[in-house]
């Protein structure tokens, strides 16, 4: 583990002091909690997207076939 040093304004921190004592924890802990928790939904997210843009795509329609007209869409 690392030690880091965070600074805050003070309002902020009697905040944190707060609700880390609410969630029965220390500061350090909530913080570490937090910036995990943070990491891991980003690498997760990565993972997803990379995931998905690996895909290969998919036509949605057959090449001989046009889209519709804008009228006929929209058509009243």
């Amino acid at each position: 583990m690392k030690n880091v040093t965070v600074s805050l304004e003070d309002e902020v921190a009697q905040w944190v002091r707060v609700w880390a004592a609410k969630q029965n924890t220390s500061i350090s802990q909530l913080l570490g909690n937090l910036l995990r928790n943070r990491m891991r939904e980003e690498n997760g997210y990565q993972a997803a997207m990379q995931q998905f843009l690996a895909r290969t795509p998919k036509a949605l329609k057959p090449k001989a076939e046009r889209y519709p007209g804008r009228e006929s869409l929209y058509e009243r």
